[in-house]
């Protein structure tokens, strides 16, 4: 009998829970966005269940909401991600970490040696979030009156992305001689200058460090939007998505994998890991007493600020006891767009419904006990939803040692999750090849 597919696990940190009520639930951290030594047991205790990576997301400014709702958020701010994860990278020796990359605000060459020192660090585990970057105040804090249009932001990543892995093939992997008898620390020829010229950038190289141990850190993108799907199919190799629902998530991922096949790459060469907020309780109602504890700490202010954040207009305006109006688009994600109005007009939600939804997390959700949510996950990945998950905790540090203490073992036991890692790279664990360099063979 053939052995089970396996599920791929990674952990989204912010590095707190993304639930806006989190801080406040009891014997939570409120204190975890700047204390490296929680930051370093979740990590740690992670790794002991074997998950696949360390997903650290990030924001180039702090989010445009109204003060009444900014003295109320603990996601608004964070450590900067590859200070966080160069550190994290010693106490670890397994587990991934990827970091979020802007490519509408950072530097090609910036990234990549920045990605490149922490695969060598870590000794193979990096992972490039691909992100354009959707916040318009982040605009102003790097010289621009306005964000960059939708789809010109998709433009520029695609062309970056060519750039930061050429500059990752700046060096033959044998390019260091270090040859103590002849004084030869390097072979010339084996360097490669990118001498770039594009629309968008221009990036001679080569870059000044060797090349990463993984060839390149694993590539990982989260755009949903056709945009964003076109950007994964050509160049990703882990997907981060929201979908709500199976249906909705075998759709996004026959869709996703049919793009990658016909960009003329293996669709087994593509993870699709949906997000996944997940609360266990000893009983399906414990479970559910504790989520419904946890959305009662989201202030109204918080939610209507979430809403505005998703729907790229002032929400506040809006009448809360009534549906949502005609919302015409904006210059700012546009599937987090769609996704908050198609959940307004599915569920008939008025403004504060759909506020206390998005004020908490309106996502696909698993709320039960180990074997409920194993039952979850297992069905999702049967159907050809996922390959496996990007699991939210609903506060930390509990909800986070509740799914590695419980749900992980059963996973385990259904023999659908690792009992130990199967390389030291995070490539070797996510079963995905390592790249050929472009310029040396």
């Amino acid at each position: 009998m053939p052995a089970k597919r396996q599920l791929k696990l990674a952990a989204f940190m912010r590095p707190a829970s993304i639930h806006t009520g989190a801080w406040r639930y009891p014997g939570a951290w409120p204190d975890m966005n700047f204390s490296i030594a929680h930051m370093r047991q979740c990590i740690q205790t992670l790794e002991r269940a074997k998950f696949d990576a360390f997903f650290m997301a990030d924001h180039m400014a702090v989010l445009n909401m109204p003060a009444e709702a900014l003295k109320r958020s603990h996601t608004i701010t964070s450590f900067e991600p590859f200070t966080l994860l160069s550190a994290l990278s010693q106490v670890t020796e397994n587990i991934g970490l990827v970091a979020t990359g802007s490519t509408t605000f950072d530097a090609p060459y910036h990234i990549a040696r920045r990605f490149a020192s922490l695969d060598h660090l870590s000794g193979g585990r990096a992972g490039w979030n691909i992100v354009t970057t959707s916040n318009p105040d982040a605009a102003l804090n790097f010289g621009m009156d306005e964000l960059m249009e939708h789809g010109e932001r998709y433009e520029r990543a695609r062309e970056f992305y060519d750039v930061v892995t050429g500059l990752w093939d700046s060096w033959a992997d044998d390019a260091f001689v270090r040859d103590v008898e002849s004084g030869f620390f390097l072979d010339p020829t084996k360097m490669h200058v990118l001498a770039h010229k594009g629309e968008y950038l221009s990036v001679r190289g080569p870059l000044n460090i060797a090349r990463p141990i993984q060839g390149w850190p694993v590539i990982v993108q989260a755009g949903a939007s056709d945009a964003g799907k076109r950007l994964a199919s050509e160049t990703a190799e882990a997907v981060f998505t929201a979908q709500g629902n199976l249906a909705a998530g075998k759709a996004f991922y026959a869709d996703v994998k049919s793009r990658t096949e016909a960009a003329g790459r293996s669709a087994e060469h593509i993870k699709i890991l949906p997000a996944c907020f997940v609360v266990v309780g000893d009983t399906v109602e414990d479970a559910r007493q504790k989520r419904a504890k946890l959305d009662s700490l989201v202030n109204y202010a918080n939610a209507i600020a979430s809403v505005s954040i998703a729907l790229g207009t002032d929400a506040s305006k809006f009448d809360p006891d009534a549906p949502l109006p005609e919302i015409p688009e904006s210059n700012q994600s546009k599937s987090g767009r769609e996704r908050a109005i198609a959940l307004g007009k599915r569920e008939n939600l008025t403004v504060r419904q759909l506020a206390q939804r998005l004020g908490g997390y309106s996502g696909l959700a698993m709320v039960g006990t180990a074997q409920t949510i194993a039952d979850e996950m297992e069905a999702w990945h049967d159907a050809g939803a996922c390959d496996g998950f990007t699991v939210m905790f609903p506060y930390l540090p509990g909800g986070l040692d509740d799914f590695c203490t419980q749900v992980v073992p059963e996973l385990q036991r259904r023999g659908m999750f690792r009992h130990d890692y199967e390389g030291k790279t995070l490539r070797e664990n996510l079963g995905l090849p390592r790249p050929k360099n472009q310029f040396f063979r």
